[in-house]
């Protein structure tokens, strides 16, 4: 059987780091025109601290990972973003407690970091909000499971419907936060929280394919 391993979660969390801070630009742009324009520098920061963390004690469990995640994001990220990824990651985080990384932990893990959004931010799909990219991720992933896929195809199409869902974020009327003020206007721009929330499980995917498996 093939499993992620606990390395595997810590070049995920840092591919992460990098990426947000890549675009971070691109992502505060986003957030410019239908929010308040600090969705790539808040995350930016909030995953740098992260970063920080996991080269000063790196945790011995994929689970002691993530929940690192999430409770140094909701201590650094201001707005929205902090308590929804860091919902997010702490619901993945139990999900894999105690568990080896195949297949359907990860499909579990995606699942779980879904609905902790969902929670959170009360939002469904076609709101125009990182759920747009969560849900077509775990619907992806799932079908790979079924397939009888890896766990490094399950993430490379989880990120698949992720990248997709957020590049189709761009046609929808905003319906939650500061975003739905707009109504109308807000049809036309991708939403950030989607975007950043492809790139993050582009990230797993990326961490997944470059050999941190057993």
């Amino acid at each position: 059987m093939t499993v992620l391993t606990n390395q595997w979660a810590v070049k995920w969390i840092a591919g992460c780091a990098t990426s947000i801070h890549d675009h971070r630009s691109e992502l505060s742009q986003l957030d410019r025109v239908i929010g308040d324009g600090d969705h790539g520098e808040n995350l930016a920061r909030g995953f740098a601290a992260v970063a920080q963390r996991l080269q000063e004690n790196t945790p011995d469990t994929p689970a002691d990972v993530l929940r690192m995640v999430a409770t140094t994001l909701m201590s650094t990220v201001g707005g929205a973003s902090g308590p929804l990824y860091g919902t997010a990651f702490l619901r993945a985080a139990k999900a894999i407690e105690g568990r080896d990384l195949d297949s359907l932990a990860v499909v579990d893990l995606l699942t779980a970091a879904r609905d902790g959004t969902i929670f959170r931010g009360k939002a469904a799909v076609g709101e125009k909000t990182m759920v747009d990219a969560w849900a077509p991720a775990v619907d992806a992933a799932r079908e790979a499971y079924d397939q009888g896929l890896p766990p490094d195809q399950v993430l490379s199409a989880a990120a698949t419907g992720a990248a997709l869902g957020a590049r189709a974020t761009t046609i929808l009327q905003a319906r939650k936060g500061r975003a739905s003020y707009l109504g109308e206007r807000s049809v036309g721009h991708k939403d950030p929280g989607a975007t950043s929330t492809a790139l993050i499980l582009e990230a797993a995917s990326q961490a997944a394919k470059n050999g941190e498996v057993s």
